[in-house]
């Protein structure tokens, strides 16, 4: 039998006022140990899929599932193993990195103890060093994103799900990130979930990919696969022929 997916998600249908269709019936599942990306352009649908993943938004139909826990009916038991980085996730600008990371830990810890040693992983994973003694105020976006990033997974969780995480970031941030996401995947059996643009990034970092359009599911495999599937070069060939091909 294969083995269950971490996340799983059947049917998702979400109509915002107004009329607009978000999604129109979306179906993903990320199993322990993979890095998933969910690619498309502004308006996809690929924010909404995820704040439907993490019980942010309720859809007006279908199924969610995180480790067999449904987070709308059991929310605080489906998060326990959740760790979720939004696009747009601020920092407190007169609080050092480290006592950013300590209130974080000590919110999830069960003792000073424990959130200590929580915070003292986040601030390894951060690889930020001698600045985390430093106002966030002072940081760079890339340090900014390292650091929220780190907070998102010094908790251990199970499940990943990261918006545009390197979203903004140059080159060598971005390649740090993206080498962090990889590893921890393999290292802990977690299941990662990605949005992004950058298919640079999705070919590298990706074990299976998604590809949404107006609210549809509109392809997905390996990117060896998808690639063969196309006769194209790169991901960047197989995005214009299905996404940008269906307007």
């Amino acid at each position: 039998m294969a083995e269950e997916p971490f996340i799983a998600a059947s049917g998702l249908k979400k109509t915002y006022p107004g009329g607009v269709q978000a999604l129109k019936g979306v179906d993903i599942d990320v199993r322990g140990g993979e890095v998933v990306a969910l690619v498309g352009p502004n308006g996809a649908g690929k924010t909404t899929t995820l704040r439907i993943l993490v019980g942010l938004l309720k859809p007006d139909e279908g199924k969610v599932s995180l480790m067999g826990l449904d987070p709308f009916r059991d929310p605080v038991n489906a998060r326990r193993r959740l760790g979720y980085l939004p696009e747009e996730a601020g920092v407190y600008r007169h609080m050092t990195g480290e006592e950013f990371l300590l209130f974080t830990a000590r919110l999830y810890a069960g003792s000073e103890a424990e959130a200590r040693e929580m915070a003292r992983r986040g601030a390894e994973l951060s690889g930020l060093g001698d600045a985390l003694k430093r106002p966030m105020g002072t940081y760079s976006k890339g340090m900014k994103r390292r650091l929220l990033l780190a907070r998102t997974l010094m908790t251990d969780p199970l499940i990943v799900i990261l918006d545009e995480p390197t979203s903004g970031l140059d080159v060598e941030y971005a390649v740090d990130v993206r080498n962090l996401i990889r590893e921890y995947a393999r290292s802990q059996g977690a299941a990662v979930l990605m949005s992004s643009h950058n298919m640079f990034e999705v070919e590298y970092v990706s074990d299976r990919i998604y590809l949404i359009s107006s609210g549809v599911i509109v392809e997905q495999g390996a990117p060896g696969e998808l690639l063969e599937r196309h006769g194209a070069r790169n991901l960047e060939e197989v995005y214009v022929k299905v996404v940008r091909g269906r307007g």
